[in-house]
């Protein structure tokens, strides 16, 4: 490993998954305005959209998408066209 391109600011950071509220705690360089309280103390919180807790790769859990409304729209938009 090359000496001095690491960062050398690490500090426990709590990210906090945004679609199901399932936080933990982590080591990191990320900066953040924000703080939480976990587990007794005051935290740095970084704020995810997903996380491995949410995500359909990892849970198994598709989340559907109203399709149906859309695949009948098209269906009557082109419905002249069908003999």
């Amino acid at each position: 490993m090359k000496n001095g391109i690491h960062p050398e600011n690490y500090r426990l950071v709590v990210f906090k998954d945004m679609s199901n509220d399932e936080v933990f705690l982590c080591k990191s360089t990320a900066e953040t305005k924000d703080t939480i309280e976990y587990e007794g103390q005051e935290y740095p919180l970084l704020k995810m959209e997903i996380s491995s807790t949410s995500h359909p790769f990892y849970t198994g859990k598709v989340k559907l998408v109203d399709t149906a409304g859309r695949v009948d729209k098209f269906m009557n938009k082109y419905k002249k066209f069908s003999k």
